[in-house]
Parts: C-alpha cells; structure tokens; sequence
C-alpha cells in the first residue's frame, strides 16, 4: 500500500458491494476513505441475493427473447420477468430505450463488453478470495444450469454452442442419466445440464461482513443509516455532501448509489438511466438432501445455492417501482419452482425472505466512469444482475480513475456519458 503523510480524502456513497470495493481498490492506493449507506452496511440488493461469481454469464438482458418476455408480462402478474404499469415517464423512456437495443447485434457488442470485465473481476477474485481474511464460504466448483425438459435442453445447446463460437466460454454437457450421480438431490427424469465450470459463489452477507471489516481494519470508516441529502457544488465542483449525519467533505466523491442512483441525476448533472429491478430470496434451513452444487433452473427463472448450513432459493425480476412489499405467493412461487427439479425443494424452516432492487441499465452494461460535468465526482452503478461478479473489477477501476492512471477495462463503454 503506499501512503502519502496527507492522503486525499474520498467519499464513497453506496455500502453494497461495489461501494465495499470501491473502497477497498481506493486504500490500497492510500487514500483516506470513508463509506456512507443511507441503510445497514453491505445490506439492500447486496445482501441475500444467490451470491454467484458468472464470467459465464456474457450475455446480456438485452435480447430478443427479454422483449418478448416483457411484453407477455403486463397481462401477466405471476411472471417471473414482469414489467407492471405505472405512471412514470422514465420507466417507459427506459423502456422503450431497452426495446431497441433487444437486437442480435447489440446483444454481441454489449456480450464482449462484458466478456472483457466478467473474466478481469474473477481473476481479481480469486487473489482476493484467497487471504484468509475474507471469509465467505467461497466454492470455485461450477454453476450447472439445468432443464426439465428435452426440447429447453436443446435450445439451450444452441446458446452454448453461440456463447463458445462469439466467446469462447464453453460448458460440458451432463446428460439427464448422469444428474444424480453428479449430486443426488436432483429428481430423476431430468433431461439434463450444462455445467460451466469457471462459475463459483459465495455467501454474500459473510463476504461483505469480512471485507468490511478487514477494511475498517485498515481505518476505512463505515458510516450507516448516512441518508444523503444534497449535493453542494460550486464551479463544476462538489464542496460538500449534506447528510442525516451532518455536512461531509472530501478532495473527491464516488456515487455507488445502487438501484437509488437515478434519483442523483439532478445532483450531478448527468442523466443516470437507472431502473430498479426487483428480485427476491427464500433462504431456509438445510433440507434432507442437500444440493452439492450452484444451479439455475432456466425454465423456472430461479437459482439454487448450498450454503454450508442453510439454503437459498432467488430469482424474479420485476419493473414494478420501489415496491417494499414481500407477496406471499412470490415466496411460495420460488419454493414450488424448485420442486420439478429436487428431491427436497424445501428445508425444513424458513429462515429469511427478502427483496433487493437490483440497479438495471436500459443497455444491460454498468456505469463506471467520471461525472461529466463535476470534475472530483466519479460513478460507480448500474452493474443489472452482476453487482457481486464485477464488483473488483469496478472498484480497481475507480481507483485508476481517481489516480489518473490507465485503467484494464473499456471505459468508454460504460461511461456515464454515453447517455447525454
């Protein structure tokens, strides 16, 4: 770490994990950091979600088949991938900005984008993942996505077969008569799996505690229940930050805001096309059988993980506003998606059941880059389904912004100035 006696100050406003990461890259650098979150440190979107690390997953929303889906949805209120009326002119400016990107064309582009900082942010996993102050429950073992039916395994094959070609990211096929000698949870008459075997997960509440506090060990400070107020700027420069917790000052600020940021496009001057996307968990007690592996169950739009002393079902996607309500079907949806596919879908008590808006661009690419118009602001936001995956790659990247030094990533891809 090198470290100057008058290190500059940043703010970070975002405890999720890119915020966690953000500060992390930002020490290392030695700058004197503080992280701010208007609710509990490493908690909303950030807390129960699958804890999955994807590179396998280059394939953005933006696709055809995503446009169909929504369209289908708004006379559809169960859908897993649901867009509900509302009367709100930037959900269907979002919208309608999504639609035309829902090409073969766009979905290519935007994959090698992801391609590139998907397979950065797991490498850079893997060297954090190994000290053993981050104690997370890490499984490097593979993620199998895994089809009910003959005619979905088929189509997917042509997914994987487009994925190696464009990609090079290639999965092994297991054949239904083999899924139970892989990992006897599976039902018999499955048609089989995909297993992509550079996928892993990790407990997400246990890695943001230990990251956090292997950072606070090195006098990060963490800052909860810190509302961000106002934004006080002068000259093309943020002064300050007025908070619940008073007037904050720093030589540079990182807005790591989530599925909130949209609401700071005034603040900083800058349109922040940011929707939330609703997803939810049911996290139980240890079934009977246990699953050995991470799965997704495509057909059904949920994902299974094994955690060493509880089990997690997650998934939906829903464009319903900020809605803090938890339906009780949703949860009994996930539960009764899994029944096809295991031998015990359920454990024995129910432990956890949550929601998390997950920050989603109308282009499916994260917004990592320098505030156009605000000379110390940086933003660090929008990263859809893969805030965990990526969340080293961005923080690395807004220390070498900060630093003004040449970053690894395509910053001109997902900066947020290629929305004015």
């Amino acid at each position: 770490m090198t470290m100057s006696a008058n290190p500059d100050r940043v703010i970070v406003v975002g405890a999720g994990h890119i915020g966690i990461a953000c500060a992390h890259y930002l020490r290392q650098d030695g700058y004197d950091v503080t992280v701010i979150d208007q609710g509990d440190i490493g908690g909303a979107c950030s807390y129960a979600n699958c804890g999955f690390l994807v590179p396998s997953h280059v394939l953005p929303l933006t696709s055809p088949e995503s446009l169909l889906n929504g369209f289908k949805s708004l006379v559809q209120p169960r859908a897993a991938f649901r867009v509900k009326l509302q009367l709100r002119p930037a959900l269907y400016r979002w919208m309608l900005e999504f639609g035309r990107r829902c090409s073969r064309r766009q979905m290519i582009s935007a994959g090698k984008v992801l391609h590139t900082i998907l397979d950065l942010s797991i490498a850079e996993y893997r060297h954090l993942l190994s000290r053993p102050e981050m104690e997370c429950e890490w499984q490097d073992s593979g993620l199998l996505f895994v089809f009910r039916s003959a005619a979905a395994l088929q189509k997917f094959a042509a997914t994987d077969s487009f994925l190696a070609e464009e990609f090079d990211v290639a999965a092994s096929l297991i054949p239904g008569s083999d899924l139970q000698d892989l990992d006897p949870a599976f039902r018999e008459g499955l048609a089989g799996a995909y297993r992509y075997e550079d996928d892993g997960y990790v407990r997400p509440d246990k890695l943001n505690t230990s990251w956090v506090k292997w950072l606070s060990a090195q006098d990060v400070t963490f800052i909860d229940h810190c509302r961000l107020k106002t934004v006080q700027k002068k000259n093309g420069t943020i002064t300050s930050l007025l908070t619940s917790q008073g007037q904050m000052k720093a030589d540079r600020y990182v807005f790591a805001t989530g599925a909130w940021s949209s609401r700071l496009a005034a603040d900083l001057e800058c349109d922040i096309p940011v929707e939330p996307g609703k997803g939810y968990s049911v996290t139980m007690s240890k079934p009977a059988v246990m699953p050995r592996y991470p799965m997704l169950f495509p057909e059904a739009h949920i994902g299974v993980t094994p955690f060493e002393d509880s089990y997690r079902i997650a998934s939906m996607m829903e464009f319903a506003g900020f809605d803090e309500t938890i339906p009780s079907f949703r949860i009994e949806q996930l539960q009764d998606s899994a029944r096809p596919y295991l031998k015990n879908p359920t454990g024995p008590a129910i432990e956890d059941t949550w929601y998390g808006w997950r920050p989603m661009t109308w282009d499916s690419l994260p917004i990592i880059g320098r505030v156009p118009r605000l000379s110390n602001a940086l933003l660090a936001t929008g990263h859809n389904m893969l805030g965990l995956t990526l969340a080293p790659v961005t923080g690395k990247a807004i220390a070498d912004l900060v630093a003004e030094r040449p970053a690894d990533i395509p910053l001109d891809a997902l900066s947020p100035a290629r929305f004015s």
